[in-house]
């Protein structure tokens, strides 16, 4: 039987992941603070009081800014503040509710990619909105059993990470998640339904711990099986509860 073994949300986008061991969520919601905040280049014209969804080449992130993986981030979402690290180095910290606060992780991005980034670095949020890479709210999820094929064609580990996923299960045949988009499923006890499959691009080419891009998973997933899919993106159609070590039931 499929089975949750991780559960993780990303309150800044493109940033570090936070662990779970349980979650509720609501039908039309994501995981609660998952991609709450992004940081968007200066040209990126992003209106936080009518957003609308923006593709990812708008905001900083992985696929163009391997040097983010280096970092690791933690927001204290009771205090709003993002402290960001480097080898355990804390390097900058602010209040994201606050002006001066956002300067500084303005200003620390703006130094620490430089040109990669057009313009100044803007820390951008708005109520209810959520910064997926799809326009649509939605839980990103793993089969960790496509996962371990692709490494017995690529002849090497891959860290899971690197899929940057809400929920990643066990158990499944490999590749079943393919198969089901539209299909109404129960995650402990909240109800989804498969929203359509993850093609994946060069961000999953980074490292997440040494944040060097060092394999060509788009390009063997093209190669191998003709598509560059791996994962599902579900939606929540029922309020529930998640939890690692529950079911994933079709």
């Amino acid at each position: 039987m499929p089975t949750i073994t991780h559960l993780y949300r990303y309150p800044i986008k493109g940033m570090s992941p936070e662990p779970l061991q349980r979650v509720a969520v609501q039908a039309g919601e994501m995981i609660p603070l998952d991609r709450c905040f992004a940081l968007a280049h200066g040209t990126t014209d992003f209106d936080p009081t009518a957003p609308e969804h923006l593709p990812k080449i708008n905001f900083l992130m992985l696929m163009k800014n391997e040097r983010l993986a280096a970092l690791h981030t933690l927001y204290d979402h009771s205090t709003n503040v993002l402290q960001i690290y480097h080898n355990e180095k804390l390097l900058a910290k602010g209040d994201l509710q606050s002006v001066e606060g956002q300067q500084a992780i303005e200003n620390f991005f703006a130094d620490y990619l430089g040109d990669e980034i057009r313009g100044t670095p803007k820390l951008v949020e708005a109520p209810g909105h959520r910064f997926s890479d799809v326009n649509a709210k939605v839980l990103s999820c793993i089969n960790l059993n496509s996962l371990r094929e692709l490494e017995k064609v690529m002849g090497t580990e891959i860290h899971p990470l690197r899929f940057r996923a809400n929920v990643y299960f066990d158990e499944a045949p490999p590749w079943a998640e393919l198969d089901w988009v539209g299909k109404e499923l129960t995650l402990g006890t909240a109800k989804v339904r498969g929203f359509k499959v993850i093609q994946r691009c060069a961000a999953t080419n980074v490292n997440p711990q040494t944040a060097a891009r060092d394999l060509e998973i788009p390009q063997t997933l093209l190669k191998k099986y003709g598509h560059p899919n791996l994962g599902i993106y579900m939606q929540v159609i029922g309020d529930g509860e998640m939890a690692v070590l529950d079911e994933f039931l079709s």
